[in-house]
């Protein structure tokens, strides 16, 4: 199928398009490269399902609009967003402009064409975790960043237009995802930020008590969830979660990632009113309409992580 791929070149991104080109799809990769970098994509270069790589905003709705002109595009697989929590407090016009007004834009291209819409949301919309049979899609939602608020209100334009024009469209959240490619800077993951500080025997540093819990989902696992989500008619004008299932506290997460090399210290939290104390994700609802489970555990995901941080080095 003729796809886009926006945010193409980001962290997950990467992993869809890497997913994408295995099944055999012809993609073109949509991205402004203020978060993707093309060196995460460099190795797709020649291949022949990889049509093109654009560098371009969501927000500019005549190059969009001329994009599925000439691509004609079947499915679009909307990643491009602030991701940001930090960075939507600081600045809260830039994530909503985005990824609610972006989103929008991506839509209304989409519905002319009548392109199937993959909507990249984020388990940051949840509420904490009450119990131990982990977060279902009816659990309640709670915007405590503007990232979140601006993620909600994308993922309402998308459900809207599956109910008032009949577009195919499907919200996907996946949960704290991690995994080769992902940065190891102040924008990355704890887990990439967890391995490189302690390859480097850094301290590992935890924001407030560190008793908060993470639902730490492998990306080839989130990608071929993401892909999987865009070739199913079952899972259309519905919210699909993805997980490992298991959440760990971050104490036990530097514990098990340090594994003794670097001292672990407790340091401010630098946004504590947006903090979310338990994630843990209950995916029922993809294994039922996808037939979809994660693979990969959390210590091999972990360490074929670290194996590939200790390769790039100093380009992470």
């Amino acid at each position: 199928m003729n796809i886009l791929l926006t945010g193409g070149a980001g962290f997950i991104g990467r992993w869809v398009l890497h997913q994408l080109l295995l099944e055999g799809h012809q993609v073109v990769v949509f991205d402004d490269f203020s978060n993707g970098r093309e060196e995460n994509i460099a190795e797709f270069a020649n291949h022949s399902g990889l049509r093109t790589v654009i560098r371009g905003d969501v927000k500019d709705a005549a190059l969009v609009q001329d994009l599925f002109s000439v691509y004609q595009f079947e499915k679009c697989f909307h990643l491009g967003a602030s991701i940001n929590v930090q960075d939507s407090i600081d600045d809260p016009k830039t994530t909503f402009d985005n990824d609610t007004v972006g989103t929008f834009v991506i839509l209304e291209a989409c519905r002319k064409a009548n392109t199937k819409v993959i909507f990249m949301s984020t388990c940051m919309v949840y509420d904490r975790c009450a119990d131990e049979q982990g977060i279902t899609e009816v659990h309640p939602t709670k915007p405590a960043s503007p990232y979140a608020g601006a993620k909600i209100a994308a993922e309402n334009m998308v459900l809207s237009y599956y109910y008032a024009y009949g577009l195919p469209t499907v919200v996907v959240r996946p949960f704290n995802t991690y995994g080769p490619y992902q940065k190891s800077g102040g924008e990355g993951g704890v887990v990439a930020i967890f391995i490189k500080r302690s390859l480097q025997n850094m301290p590992l540093n935890i924001y407030g008590d560190g008793t908060q819990t993470r639902d730490l989902l492998y990306v080839e696992d989130c990608a071929r969830f993401v892909v999987d989500a865009g070739f199913s008619d079952r899972v259309n004008g519905q919210i699909v979660n993805a997980g490992l299932g298991e959440d760990i506290a971050v104490n036990q997460l530097a514990e098990l990632i340090s594994a003794g090399r670097s001292e672990i210290r407790h340091v401010e939290h630098i946004h504590p009113q947006s903090e979310i104390m338990k994630l843990k994700c209950n995916f029922s609802k993809a294994q039922t309409l996808l037939d979809w489970a994660p693979q990969i555990s959390l210590q091999e995901g972990i360490a074929k992580t670290e194996e590939w941080i200790a390769k790039a080095g100093d380009l992470i």
